[in-house]
């Protein structure tokens, strides 16, 4: 959870709010987060192709302009009309905070040029003109078919990313914790129906709330409490005081990762040390998601210097750090970063951005082909779609459905072929960015 900015939306502030008092059923028990390295040799002789994958959800509607800024499209630097940002915009490369070439038409602001690293490594791919093809500009419906995997479909709880676990076999047998939700208190709709998972808000302080000195009796009592009540109920409790010793034999707190990584000593920062952590640790974790919220800039965005620009170094260092703790020991990993809609084309008087269609992915793993910008023009070919022809006369238009990215993820990465049930009711179109 993070602390939501005075500068977004009153249903962005709502939805805030509401994800922080919303507590999932396994936290009832429980009040926890990270502490770095396994104590015990946690590892399987079971070795698996399918790759863990770390979903990230930008919560707030990112802009997909500044995050991946299409300094070569000249309607960008316009001093005037839909798409001009006066005060907001990022320099072109060789000016001063101007971004870091990728591409000649693409690049990174200044806050995340850290990334570059893994883009001129072939490790990170963007995919621009993306997203939800939904017209919705709320916050709440948008967040929600996203995470659902599916359009119009309100009788449809279950995540896409929970199905998936829910149709493939774990790669540890018997695996008590196939999905986590790190940093926040309830697992997210993406991972809705998964089996063995669980929220866990903070992995240093994860267990039973109350004195350390009597937790392990008060789990004895609890064992007792419930072994003469329904099986439902027992296998609850059990499950819950088993996935509390498992995360307690993981050594967070003194975690050293690996490759140089340092980590933001932010709450995003920490999330993906303790992922990283846990992926070392070998103990069946499959499916890794994280927040991270306050991206609903409507006024003082401050891209270069302020707000916006704090959220994007945090974002990017995170990512950083990550990279080069987890390559150091495996590459069998792929992180995919989305947010639920971008940003208007334009400025407003606000020195902000409002709710906008068009967005901007990131992907980054060992099978990711990338150092490449993948975006499609209006009639589905290679190229930028451009700032000329806005949606609505407004935004960037969507021209790759985001699903035919997360579709190639779960198939090529995730070993599992069953999409029509992973997104019901969508045929994607892969665009090669798995190789």
């Amino acid at each position: 959870m993070h602390g939501h900015s005075s500068c977004a939306c009153r249903e962005y502030n709502e939805l805030s709010r509401r994800s922080f008092l919303s507590v999932g059923a396994g936290t009832l028990l429980a009040s926890s987060v990270p502490a770095w390295l396994p104590r015990v040799a946690i590892a399987s002789s079971e070795r698996s192709e399918r790759q863990v994958i770390v979903s990230i959800f930008l919560r707030g509607g990112a802009d997909g302009l500044t995050l991946c800024v299409p300094h070569g499209d000249p309607l960008y630097y316009a001093a005037s009309g839909p798409t001009a940002r006066p005060t907001i915009a990022i320099a072109p490369p060789g000016l001063p905070n101007g971004c870091t070439n990728l591409d000649g038409m693409f690049g990174l602001p200044p806050a995340m040029a850290s990334l570059s690293e893994a883009y001129q490594n072939g490790h990170l791919a963007v995919v621009h003109a993306a997203g939800l093809t939904d017209t919705s500009r709320s916050h709440f419906d948008a967040m929600k078919f996203m995470e659902v995997g599916a359009l119009g479909n309100p009788s449809l709880f279950t995540g896409w990313l929970g199905r998936h676990l829910a149709q493939t076999d774990p790669i540890l047998p018997g695996s008590l914790l196939r999905g986590i939700s790190l940093g926040s208190y309830a697992v997210p709709t993406t991972m809705n129906g998964g089996p063995s998972t669980t929220p866990v808000p903070d992995v240093l302080s994860y267990g039973l709330a109350g004195n350390p000195k009597t937790a392990v009796q008060r789990q004895a009592s609890l064992r007792e409490m419930y072994e003469s009540t329904p099986a439902i109920l027992k296998n609850a409790a059990k499950v819950t005081n088993d996935t509390i010793a498992l995360l307690d034999a993981i050594d967070f707190e003194h975690y050293q990762p690996g490759g140089g990584a340092v980590y933001p000593e932010t709450l995003f920062g920490k999330s993906l040390k303790a992922s990283a952590a846990l992926i070392k640790a070998q103990v069946g974790v499959e499916a890794v998601c994280v927040d991270r919220g306050d991206w609903d800039t409507h006024s003082n965005a401050q891209p270069v210097t302020g707000g916006l620009a704090a959220n994007m170094a945090d974002l990017a260092n995170g990512l950083t750090a990550f990279y080069r703790d987890i390559f150091s020991f495996s590459t069998n990993i792929v992180v995919v970063v989305m947010s639920e809609f971008g940003r208007r084309a334009g400025e407003n008087a606000s020195h902000g951005t409002d709710h906008g269609h068009g967005n901007a992915m990131f992907v980054m793993g060992g099978r990711v082909n990338g150092g490449h910008v993948y975006s499609r023009d209006l009639n589905g070919n290679p190229g930028w779609v451009g700032l000329g022809d806005l949606y609505e006369d407004l935004d960037v238009h969507i021209t790759t459905d985001y699903r035919d990215i997360l579709a190639e993820i779960v198939q090529k990465c995730l070993d599992d072929p069953q999409l029509d049930k992973v997104f019901p009711g969508w045929t994607p179109q892969f665009q090669g960015i798995i190789s």
